[in-house]
């Protein structure tokens, strides 16, 4: 085998530092970026909010940057000691580097000094409880309760209109209703009641607050300290217990002030909302990225401007750079300052693009703000790629969890992308605007006589819409709507 030297020319792509970090920003969700532009605040002495006032003098703070760089001599080596001239102004973020650069995750906004936060995510993650509902576990409980068949459907009917909470509201109606409906007296419902009362969690399926911790409270054994005296407490206004007012208390239940005291503290160990534990305590707070409106007879999208703030380069210590100094502290400032100015650029750039994405969305899709779900529009990524010159990728990653406030309610951007089907006018229709007009059809269908799949599949093809069977059920599905013999009523 011989070896031998040649030359030869070729291109390659080298994704930089600045344009993952720009790809990076765009797929951020908007309390990722939060969470990334906080960061970047705190770590970067060369960037900071416009109209943001420093708490510490620059020289403490500088001085607390520098102390901190320990990747500072590693910086001689790779900083442009050029300045700023070389740094590029704008990067671009459209190429599909899928699969040769994986993303990294998204920081995470917890901190590891903080106590009371780590406590709290404990708790939660301890106390969280997806697996059964709390409807589900009543249901379970009916299911197993020596009841006969006209008492279990009442029992299943009273655990339905249990709330989150673990209550009966408006019991009056609730009864009269069953009571037409079931043709049973009030009385039989009652007696089911205090059974299904005696049901775990203790005190479900109350009326009120008093009677939710009444029926905890005879739970417990009949010796158990202060119980007979938290029974008496309970007797007397809700006022009074919420305020605690011993005084008054004890003149209304004739109790000695001790008495109520070892009352109170029974009654505080109860549960007032005993449904809460079987509900999940992640909320998900969803906040939009973009706005809609109409003004002036046309459709306005901007920037949510509380997830879009403005950052600027720090102008005393950019004043401090020396471009001949190549000390330790001027490496560390003018290094800060390079990655300043690649944050900003890629933060306007993931703004920019995600306004062009969503304005062309809401261009295609114009008629369903006007007219709803049935006039959406077939709609994906490679139209929206293609209109603004860009690769399907960074639309991809431009609605990846980003959400947009309308007229018509939230959605998530990529709800306005859907699959098309072909009319029998040689046209296209959405798969969105197909399962809306399901929906219709079925909303108005005889509840005596429930749509089939079929008949649906025939309905829509006289509208011009021509599905199969098989994918009216599917979109059925996809809408959580039982089959046509599960929504015939019970004779």
């Amino acid at each position: 085998m011989k070896q031998t030297l040649a030359l030869k020319t070729g291109l390659s792509l080298t994704m930089t530092p600045a344009l993952q970090q720009a790809i990076r920003l765009l797929q951020l969700s908007s309390l990722d970026l939060q969470t990334e532009i906080r960061q970047a605040l705190e770590s970067n002495v060369m960037l900071e909010a416009a109209g943001e006032e420093s708490e510490e003098g620059p020289e403490e703070a500088l001085a607390e940057t520098v102390e901190s760089g320990d990747h500072a001599e590693t910086a001689e080596s790779s900083l442009d000691l050029g300045g700023s001239a070389d740094i590029p102004e704008e990067m671009p973020v459209d190429a599909d580097w899928g699969d040769i650069y994986d993303s990294p995750a998204p920081a995470s906004s917890g901190s590891g000094g903080d106590g009371d936060e780590d406590g709290l995510h404990d708790y939660l993650q301890a106390n969280l409880h997806v697996g059964v509902s709390l409807r589900e576990h009543l249901g379970w409980q009916a299911s197993i309760a020596p009841f006969d068949a006209m008492e279990a459907e009442i029992a299943i009917n009273l655990v339905d209109a249990v709330n989150d909470d673990g209550y009966l509201e408006d019991w009056e109606g609730l009864c009269a209703r069953l009571s037409q409906s079931l043709n049973v007296p009030p009385a039989r419902i009652e007696k089911v009641l205090r059974a299904v009362q005696d049901f775990d969690p203790p005190g479900v399926a109350a009326r009120d607050l008093a009677e939710c911790l009444r029926l905890q409270l005879l739970q417990f054994p009949e010796d158990t300290p202060g119980r007979a005296e938290a029974l008496r407490v309970l007797e007397a206004p809700m006022g009074l217990l919420a305020r605690r007012d011993e005084a008054q208390l004890a003149r209304a239940t004739g109790l000695e002030p001790e008495q109520v005291r070892t009352a109170l503290t029974l009654v505080q160990s109860l549960q007032p909302h005993p449904g809460r534990p079987y509900q999940s305590h992640e909320s998900e707070y969803v906040a939009p990225d973009v706005f809609v409106a109409k003004h002036s007879g046309r459709w306005r999208v901007t920037l949510n401007p509380e997830h879009t703030p403005r950052l600027r380069i720090n102008s005393y210590y950019q004043g401090m750079i020396k471009r001949a100094d190549t000390s330790r502290d001027q490496l560390t400032l003018k290094q800060h300052l390079q990655e300043a100015r690649y944050f900003i650029n890629s933060l306007e750039a993931r703004n920019e693009t995600l306004l062009k994405v969503a304005q062309c969305i809401i261009e295609e899709q114009r008629a369903f703000l006007e007219y709803g779900e049935e006039a959406m529009r077939p709609l994906v990524l490679r139209d929206v790629a293609e209109r603004l010159g860009v690769h399907e990728s960074t639309v991809s990653r431009a609605t990846a969890n980003k959400y947009m406030l309308t007229p018509r309610g939230l959605y998530e951007l990529k709800f306005f992308f859907s699959s098309h089907v072909q009319t029998t006018e040689g046209g296209t229709c959405s798969a969105t605007a197909i399962q809306a007009m399901i929906k219709r059809l079925i909303a108005q269908e005889d509840a005596s006589k429930p749509l089939s799949d079929s008949t649906l599949a025939e309905m829509l093809l006289k509208e011009g819409i021509q599905v199969a069977r098989r994918t009216v059920a599917k979109y059925r599905e996809a809408l959580r709507i039982p089959p046509s013999h599960e929504r015939r009523p019970m004779a």
